[in-house]
């Protein structure tokens, strides 16, 4: 009997939303592979308690097929906490559980014996006070997975907006754009674009840095040093760009018409766009990695952690993208 595919789900930051967003999901739908919560049983049961859901935790086999689980059941993976959680209090203590699972869903990726996994919100915070160096979960699962440059990319709906770079202060911005690292993202983006979502040809927006996209050098030279130099080099390797343009303006219906991906040069510029047009349905994908790693698009939530009050919405839209993907992986 052949096994159905397996999906990672880790909870994130336990005294968090993640638990209470996978337990209300697990009751609205079925899915065409198999959940499996890599958790502390404690955590999740106490949580269910909380929230009044009836749960069934049904232990996590590796090596034999089980049957599918129905709503209000989920595989669980156990992986325990240090000290006892209480939902919407963080604790330093338990950040080493967190990445212990995000360590195990990325190896059972490597090895084949998950999909893909989906992260649900951690807290970098409280890891960092736990005197662990943490600047997320892309940065982690690169180091994890051996991979030199991840490219964080967030998807609502159509809009797919990918970022040149990541967690770093605004300062830092303008000495990271370089050719050598547009080059990399742009061929990463391309790359996934075409074996994750079957998209043949991606057509790729690319924003300048500065306003105006540097007004022909009068607000920045990035742009005429940098960027364009870059676009054109890749387009006459047959590359499908269009930029850069001005980050104001590019985020209109008639430019966005026709493209696949924009690349924004930094956080901030991208994503408020697209949180905007989908936040709680956005979807976080990590491109670049081996594996395949979607997550939802929002933190942790503290102070509804426990109510009930938590929305479902990212988490179902990064597990039934992390499904798909895995089905048109190449």
């Amino acid at each position: 009997m052949a096994q159905r595919p397996r999906l990672a789900i880790t909870v994130g930051e336990p005294a968090g939303i993640g638990p209470d967003i996978i337990l209300m999901l697990l009751q609205q739908q079925q899915w065409p592979t198999d959940l499996v919560i890599i958790a502390d049983p404690a955590v999740m049961q106490e949580r269910a308690r909380q929230l009044g859901i009836n749960v069934r935790l049904r232990p996590y086999s590796p090596e034999e097929p089980q049957t599918p689980c129905a709503a209000g059941e989920c595989f669980i993976l156990p992986i325990a906490c240090a000290e006892p959680v209480e939902a919407g209090v963080l604790n330093p203590a338990n950040a080493g559980y967190v990445l212990q699972t995000l360590r195990r869903a990325t190896a059972g990726c490597l090895s084949g014996e998950f999909a893909a996994m989906v992260t649900a919100p951690l807290h970098k915070g409280i890891i960092n006070e736990a005197g662990i160096p943490f600047t997320g979960h892309t940065e982690f699962l690169a180091e994890l997975t051996g991979t030199p440059l991840p490219v964080m990319m967030l998807a609502a709906d159509k809009l797919r907006v990918a970022l040149a770079t990541t967690h770093v202060p605004l300062s830092r911005v303008s000495s990271l754009i370089t050719q050598a690292l547009l080059t990399q993202v742009l061929n990463i983006l391309r790359h996934d674009l075409q074996a994750k979502f079957a998209i043949p040809e991606p057509h790729i927006l690319v924003c300048g840095l500065n306003p105006h996209a540097g007004e022909g050098g009068h607000l920045g030279t990035e742009e005429l040093d940098v960027i364009i130099p870059t676009l054109q080099r890749l387009q006459q390797q047959g590359m499908h760009l269009t930029g850069p343009l001005p980050a104001d303006t590019l985020f209109t219906p008639r430019n966005l018409q026709g493209a696949d991906a924009v690349l924004a040069m930094y956080h901030d510029q991208g994503l408020p766009v697209l949180k905007h047009a989908g936040f709680g349905k956005a979807i976080n994908i990590t491109l670049g990695l081996p594996v395949i790693r979607t997550s939802v698009d929002h933190g942790t939530a503290l102070e509804l952690a426990g109510t009930g009050k938590a929305e479902t919405g990212s988490l179902r839209e990064a597990i039934d993208l992390a499904v798909n993907l895995s089905g048109k992986r190449t």
